[in-house]
């Protein structure tokens, strides 16, 4: 009888171990693709800010500057922008490795009920 319980433990002990790789794996992904995102904004963002300060070095006339505070407001309206992109981005990253995880999670929860089913059954048998 407590052989059927230690291979039901065993069993049980694998699938999480086996369930908490998966979930780092899942994890480091998400990890992974959100610095990715967060690199990618960076990268516009400085690259958009280099031309700006560009153009800026290159202004040499009153109506160079004037087209600069318009290049300004552009360039602040873009940036803006790829920062409501980029939190999108990462909402959604962090949902689908939620998702990801708690897909992982409902295999465990069986597993364990079945645990618990098979020592609460040991007991009252030992009992009697």
């Amino acid at each position: 009888m407590t052989t059927s319980f230690d291979f039901q433990a065993f069993d049980y002990a694998r699938q999480f171990a086996d369930n908490a790789f998966k979930a780092q794996s899942l994890f480091l992904k998400g990890l992974e693709q959100a610095a990715g995102l967060q690199l990618g904004a960076l990268e516009q963002q400085a690259r958009s800010a280099a031309d700006f300060l560009l153009a800026a070095g290159e202004a040499r006339d009153p109506e160079a500057m004037r087209g600069l505070w318009d290049k300004g407001v552009a360039l602040g309206r873009v940036q803006a922008e790829q920062a409501v992109t980029l939190s999108q981005g990462l909402v959604a990253v962090g949902r689908q490795t939620a998702e990801s995880l708690g897909a992982l999670v409902q295999p465990l929860a069986a597993a364990n009920d079945a645990v618990a089913t098979g020592a609460t059954g040991g007991r009252k048998s030992a009992a009697r």
